[in-house]
């Protein structure tokens, strides 16, 4: 079982748990992107395993009055086994969230895979006329001239930073230097795009300026952050823009929880302090 300490970053350990967090977000204005923890396989067994679990996960939202989505990882779907692995379990999930009126979000991983990445999200946006999103990482020098490419995309575009470490001859290293192709990037968005924006950071001044943007431009956005972190404001923001919260689950939640404790001291000292109270 999944113990508490490792709760507030985890929806649990099955599609059951991950939707009943969603219904109680959903109280609260603020919906979810499930996302099943599992990734970089090298065989085709457990890429094949998990793309049928979430063919039976979009059912169970589509059969529900849940607002909430999916959100798949390349390398989860079998791309590390062969491109063409990717892109048949791809299509099973996008087909069968399009049969449930489910929206299938695209993540991007390290900046290897963002060509795969980009083609899978493109021809399935433009085939099926949107009902699919893809993140882009503003850390990466070759984003501005994504986004050029995809602004009369159809579909959604979800901006973040980059958590990843890439080499320095394709990303900015320095923090603010990031932090000003995000800001150049989403005023970007803003003025380009006609919608199908999503914000996803935990940065106040990027918050702010996504809804200064948005005043002067008129562009329709939404908010995305990660669950567990900066709950408070996602509450908060829910009463002025569309708030959706990431909220991974599944049986490899190690990993991914201790991650999370790391990226933040206030991740860790919550850890430390679940840990002693315990």
């Amino acid at each position: 079982m999944l113990p508490p300490v490792a709760s507030r970053f985890v929806a649990g350990e099955s599609a059951a748990t991950v939707l009943e967090h969603a219904r109680k977000m959903n109280e609260s204005d603020i919906g979810v992107i499930c996302n099943r923890l599992g990734e970089h396989y090298h065989e085709r067994a457990p890429a094949d395993a998990d793309a049928a679990a979430y063919e039976r996960l979009v059912a169970d939202i589509g059969g529900s009055d849940l607002r909430a989505c999916i959100s798949v990882k390349p390398s989860q779907l079998g791309l590390f086994v062969d491109e063409d692995v990717f892109r048949e379990n791809l299509a099973r999930v996008v087909a069968a969230a399009a049969a449930h009126d489910v929206f299938v979000w695209i993540d991007m991983e390290d900046h290897t895979t963002t060509d795969a990445t980009l083609d899978a999200f493109e021809h399935h946006a433009r085939e099926r006329g949107g009902g699919v999103g893809v993140c882009l990482q503003a850390n990466l020098r070759r984003t501005a001239g994504d986004l050029e490419r995809l602004a009369d995309c159809p579909g959604k575009v979800r901006l973040v930073k980059g958590a990843y470490d890439p080499p320095k001859d394709v990303a900015f290293r320095e923090k603010s230097r990031v932090n000003e192709a995000y800001r150049t990037d989403v005023e970007f968005m803003f003025r380009e795009f006609d919608g199908g924006i999503a914000i996803g950071s935990h940065d106040p001044a990027m918050l702010t300026l996504a809804a200064d943007l948005h005043s002067k431009h008129g562009t329709p956005y939404e908010v995305q952050m990660l669950m567990g972190v900066r709950e408070d404001a996602q509450r908060e923001l829910a009463g002025a823009c569309d708030v959706w919260q990431y909220a991974p689950y599944g049986e490899k939640w190690p990993a991914y929880f201790w991650r999370r404790v790391r990226e933040r001291k206030e991740n860790a000292l919550f850890a430390l302090r679940a840990i002693a109270s315990g």
